[in-house]
C-alpha cells in the first residue's frame, strides 16, 4: 500500500522505486537506480526554481549553497524515514543483514526514486507539489539564510581547535559505483588516528558525514567541554 502522503497511484512504479539492486534479478530494469537518477534531476530542478523565484535578492553562490543544504543525503534520508519508506524497501538478504534498511544513502535514493515516479505518472506540477510539501521545513530554514545547517566540518574544526589545538584531516578510503552513482567512503583523522567515518555521493558529502560521526563520538565522551553554538 502506497503511503497516503505520496501522490502516486501505480503500485508497480512504487514497487520499482522501493527495490534495491540486491533484490532485483536485473539491476537495470528491476531496481530503482534509473528512477533515482531521473528523480535526482527533477528534485534539483524543483528546488533550484523555488529558490530562484522566492529569493530574488540571492546571488548564484547563495542559491547554490541553499540548494546543496536541502538536496543532500542527510535531509533526504530523514524525509524518507518520515514517510516510512524504509518499511517498503525491498533488499537482498546480504544488504538487509548489513543494515541497508537504515543506510542514509539508500534512503536518499528511494526518496529520489519516488520523486521520479511521481513525475512519470503525473508530470512536473504534481512532482513539484510533492517535493515542496515534503521539503517545506528545510526550505523554510534556508530561507532565513541558514544555508549551512549540516556544515559539520566547520563545527568539528572549531571543536578540535578548542579541545586539542589540532586540525582534523580527511582521507578517502574507498570509492565505488559507476560514474553517475559514485559512493565515497571517507575517514577523518586526528594525529593519524581515525575518529570518524562517513559515506556520501561526493567527497564533500562523505567528509561532512565523517565529521558528523566524529562530533557525535567527541560529544559522547567529552560533553562538558564542548560549547554548543
Amino acid at each position: 500500500m502506497i503511503p497516503k502522503e505520496i501522490p502516486l497511484r501505480s503500485e508497480s512504479l512504487f514497487r520499482l522505486a522501493m527495490t534495491h539492486r540486491s533484490a532485483a534479478q536485473n539491476a537495470v530494469t528491476e531496481s530503482y537506480e534509473r528512477l533515482e537518477f531521473f528523480g535526482d534531476a527533477i528534485l534539483g530542478l524543483i528546488v533550484a526554481q523555488y529558490l530562484y523565484e522566492h529569493h530574488p535578492e540571492w546571488d548564484q553562490g547563495m542559491m547554490s549553497k541553499a540548494r546543496s543544504s536541502v538536496v543532500q543525503e542527510g535531509p533526504l534520508a530523514e524525509t524518507a524515514l518520515r514517510l516510512k519508506l524504509d518499511h517498503f524497501l525491498e533488499l537482498g538478504i546480504g544488504e538487509e543483514a548489513t543494515g541497508g534498511r537504515q543506510r542514509p544513502s539508500i534512503l536518499c535514493d528511494i526518496f529520489e526514486a519516488v520523486v521520479g515516479a511521481v513525475y512519470l505518472e503525473s508530470g512536473l506540477e504534481k512532482a513539484r507539489w510533492f517535493v515542496l510539501e515534503m521539503l517545506h521545513p528545510l526550505l523554510m530554514r534556508v530561507s532565513t539564510g541558514d544555508v549551512n545547517p549540516h556544515d559539520y566540518k566547520s563545527r568539528l574544526q572549531e571543536v578540535a581547535q578548542a579541545l586539542w589545538r589540532k586540525t582534523p584531516t580527511y582521507k578517502v578510503v574507498n570509492e565505488t559505483g559507476a560514474a553517475h552513482e559514485k559512493r565515497f567512503s571517507v575517514s577523518v583523522l586526528f594525529d593519524n588516528e581515525i575518529l570518524g567515518e562517513g559515506l556520501g555521493r561526493s567527497k564533500k558529502e562523505a567528509e561532512q558525514s565523517a565529521a558528523k560521526d566524529a562530533l557525535e563520538i567527541i560529544e559522547r565522551n567529552r560533553p562538558s567541554r564542548i560549547a554548543h553554538p
